[in-house]
């Protein structure tokens, strides 16, 4: 596992999908993961120290975590298969299936880390390294303009159910 930094939403064009983009703490790969509007805006309002009147699910999952004195340990995005990306809350020895924008959104409540297997590294990471800042500036040009489909090849990305592809 190797530890990511949050970067924050991009959007895709045409479509203006959501892209979480994370950055590869020690190696400098990014992985841009496709998710839905909610999540999306769940980690911008919190990236941005904005809190709604009313608690969102995610601050809701953070809240019965510290009540229950159950810290999150940290969040492992553990595989990725067709386009769709999974995710762990790891909470002492139990580990939490969950989809990687609600695990990033709580992680992001609670400060704890986000680490990404090697496996998902090599298979979807996008790396910078060695490059000039022509091909950096090409990248942050990649990361506003890039598709789903540019990762799978013909048969488009997964869809979890509500149409998000995380």
């Amino acid at each position: 596992m190797r530890e990511v930094d949050v970067v924050g939403i991009r959007f895709e064009e045409p479509e203006y999908a959501p892209v979480l983009i994370l950055h590869e703490k020690e190696g400098g790969r990014y992985v841009p993961i496709w998710i839905g509007a909610a999540e999306a805006a769940a980690i911008s309002l919190q990236q941005q120290g904005v809190r709604p009147g009313r608690p969102l699910t995610h601050d809701l999952v953070a809240t019965l975590l510290d009540t229950f004195s159950h810290p999150l340990d940290r969040v492992e995005i553990v595989g990725v298969a067709e386009g769709t990306f999974f995710a762990e809350l790891v909470i002492g020895e139990t580990r939490v299936s969950a989809r990687p924008s609600d695990a990033v959104a709580v992680a992001l409540r609670t400060a704890s880390p986000v680490m990404v297997s090697r496996e998902v590294l090599d298979e979807v990471g996008i790396s910078l390294a060695g490059q000039g800042d022509e091909e950096v500036e090409a990248f942050r040009e990649f990361l506003d303009n890039v598709s789903p489909d540019d990762f799978l090849g013909e048969g488009g990305p997964a869809e979890e159910p509500g149409g998000a592809s995380s």
